[in-house]
């Protein structure tokens, strides 16, 4: 089953598996540009090609949610009440009023109000949080646990919001709480194995979508792969796709998504 919205594409799947980009988005409505400072219209901070990267986990039975609409537009993986994810550090909100690099994305005068605000949370925000719940619940009574995995892509050097360098795979269970230790350990085992860089709930720990809907006393084990964008595509602007680059990744990114799948279902046995 495939679904098609101004604000998402969902594609249903047969494994306890599935896959949300959040931040996949580039629309922009035309009737908000007009208010947008042309840095807006360069959607840096967009998780380009994540469709591309993750192409393979369709032809291995996983749902996949991708979102159409720009988190300029409204950001999917924040909470709805606007609350900041990480207390006393440098992000953006839920409505993002400048870019990662403090760049206003608003002209004077259209910063959105709260009555806009409002409008895009029920507009957007609810349809792609709803298809999610619906998704979760669908696979957790057909397989009886499910697996969310909220992909995530981003520049690798950003000082604003980190120092230094990146690393590669930054893996976020909200400091354990979304997911059972014993298969992000089999995720984490797998990445490894690769040459990348890696850390556990560093600089990203998971957003709203990881730490709200990651209930594994309640079968549902969310991790968050927050990814360095160098690892498959070009960080500048045309920010290009690099299939030589990417195809480096991908075998490593499906054998994690297995190795997860496959502790889902011991970890889902034991709680019988």
């Amino acid at each position: 089953m495939k679904i098609d919205t101004p604000t998402y594409t969902f594609t249903s799947g047969t494994l306890p598996l599935l896959i949300s980009m959040p931040h996949l988005g580039t629309h922009i409505p035309a009737p908000l540009q007009t208010g947008m400072a042309d840095v807006a219209g360069i959607r840096q901070d967009t998780d380009w090609h994540l469709d591309r990267l993750y192409a393979f986990a369709r032809e291995m039975g996983a749902s996949i949610i991708q979102a159409k609409v720009s988190r300029y537009v409204i950001d999917l993986n924040r909470p709805p009440n606007g609350e900041s994810l990480y207390p006393g550090q440098t992000t953006t909100s839920l409505c993002p009023m400048d870019t990662f690099r403090g760049e206003p994305l608003y002209l004077p005068g259209h910063v959105p109000d709260d009555a806009e605000q409002a409008r895009r949370l029920e507009t957007y925000w609810r349809p792609y949080h709803e298809q999610i719940r619906t998704e979760l619940d669908r696979l957790k009574a057909l397989h009886g646990a499910v697996m969310l995995w909220d992909a995530h892509s981003i520049a690798s050097v950003l000082p604003r919001l980190f120092e230094g360098r990146l690393p590669d795979l930054n893996f976020g269970t909200a400091d354990g709480r979304s997911c059972d230790p014993a298969i992000l350990s089999a995720v984490v085992d797998v990445a490894r194995t690769g040459p990348y860089t890696h850390v556990v709930n560093g600089r990203f720990k998971g957003g709203y979508i990881t730490r709200h809907y990651g209930q594994p006393s309640d079968g549902i084990h969310a991790i968050q792969l927050e990814m360095s964008q160098r690892l498959y595509m070009q960080e500048d602007a045309p920010f290009s796709y690099e299939p030589d680059v990417a195809g480096q990744v991908q075998p490593l990114l499906e054998a994690m998504l297995r190795a997860g799948l496959a502790q889902l279902s011991v970890t889902r046995a034991g709680a019988v």
